[in-house]
């Protein structure tokens, strides 16, 4: 008898708390499809030689366009007191084929549930890192460009080729223009605590016509942490940034894929920005390193020893010509050091865009990216351009053209 009347208190305490909380669940995405074309990509490599050729192809956003397409189910409840239960679910697909993207899982884009309160926010599951959080939107790449923007192979990840799982994260409300965040993703290896584990921070102020940003990331075995954490890649014994490709196949992610066997990878990032009469002016600027290289976290049949280390700086600015159109340019530079004796290597990159709108939830655009590298790839090959979501080019040129649709729901 006991039992049972515990049962009923129980029961109906759970039938009272509806009456009092509000939740609501929200339906959202977007599709965005275009036409892509590479005056030259690569179709493989015959006898350690790329070849290739002119490519068109009908491709979704998320490889070269503004935003790759998804859908996502984000919900809210009032738990009283200024408090709320809330989530996020957000599947990437390819809306050229139906295809699920983020290496096939089945919400690689975001995957959390957390509280939040007027004070912030902690959340966890598989979510974008604070660097992401306060400098992606002064590159060019995060405002106007898309991912054909970024800077080569989005070596700094400012464009969420990669996200963090297994990952609790703390933001702080905005105070007088100030936020800030922190992130830490568990490596989950008994008696190792370090291993693959990451960790970020980030803060930044916006107030008027200023904004400012910075973020850092740190990944222990980043190989395996940080970019092998989708369904479709392997363990510390294969390469999961890149490869140098075959007789079927192109190389990828030649400007760092030879840098697998890193211990660590450290990301820092500082942006900012400045309005003035329609035009948005920013700057960003990032510091990436693979440091340690040789260790156990990955690969490496070039014997590569050191660090290797990336510094790339995006000016670039965005004009609303009308309410219904807007334009955008900016130039990046990439430089890497000497590794393993090389000449290190150098891109040079513009991007160019026009956005028009048809309403508010769609867009028509055209974005165009020429790229051009010298030096010494991680390849040990001499550098090829890498446009982000092209296959690389058989020399150190490339252009990149997309024209394409965007419609958000």
């Amino acid at each position: 008898m006991l039992r049972r009347h515990a049962a009923l208190s129980a029961f109906s305490l759970v039938l009272a708390i509806p009456a009092h909380a509000q939740s609501s669940v929200t339906l959202y995405g977007i599709i965005d499809i275009g036409v892509s074309y590479a005056n030259n990509a690569q179709t493989g490599v015959v006898n350690k030689t790329a070849v290739g050729g002119p490519q068109f192809a009908l491709t979704d956003a998320h490889a070269t366009g503004l935003s790759g397409s998804r859908w996502g189910l984000r919900g809210t409840e009032d738990l009283g007191a200024g408090l709320s239960a809330i989530f996020v679910l957000e599947n990437g697909f390819l809306a050229n084929s139906g295809a699920l993207a983020q290496g096939g899982a089945e919400f690689g884009r975001q995957a959390y549930v957390g509280l939040s309160s007027p004070l912030g926010r902690i959340t966890a599951g598989r979510q974008y890192d604070p660097l992401i959080d306060f400098v992606q939107s002064f590159a060019a790449s995060g405002s106007w460009a898309g991912y054909m923007g970024a800077h080569p192979d989005d070596l700094d990840n400012l464009t969420n080729t990669n996200r963090i799982n297994n990952a609790v994260k703390i933001t702080t409300a905005k105070f007088g223009g100030f936020s800030a965040g922190a992130l830490y993703s568990l490596g989950g290896i008994a008696g190792n605590a370090t291993q693959n584990q990451i960790w970020s921070l980030g803060a930044g102020y916006t107030g008027g016509s200023f904004a400012f940003g910075a973020g850092y990331l740190n990944a222990r075995d980043p190989n395996v942490s940080f970019y092998g954490n989708t369904p479709n890649k392997g363990t510390a014994t294969t390469n999961n940034i890149g490869s140098g490709g075959s007789a079927t196949s192109p190389q990828s992610y030649p400007v760092y894929a030879g840098y697998a066997s890193a211990r660590t990878l450290e990301i820092l990032g500082a942006g900012t920005s400045y309005t003035l009469s329609g035009a948005v002016f920013s700057l960003a600027a990032t510091n990436t390193r693979f440091d340690h290289l040789g260790s156990s976290s990955g690969p490496n049949p070039l014997g590569y020893s050191g660090n290797a280390v990336f510094t790339s700086i995006d000016l670039n600015v965005r004009y609303n010509v009308t309410p219904f159109l807007q334009l955008g340019s900016g130039i990046d530079y990439t430089h890497r050091n000497s590794v393993k004796g090389d000449d290190g290597a150098k891109y040079l990159q513009l991007d160019l865009a026009a956005d028009y709108f048809l309403s508010k939830r769609t867009d028509l655009y055209l974005l165009t990216v020429l790229q051009r590298a010298m030096g010494t790839d991680s390849l040990a090959h001499p550098a090829v351009a890498s446009i982000a979501g092209f296959s690389p080019s058989t020399t150190d040129k490339q252009i990149g053209v997309r024209i394409g649709i965007r419609h958000k729901f």
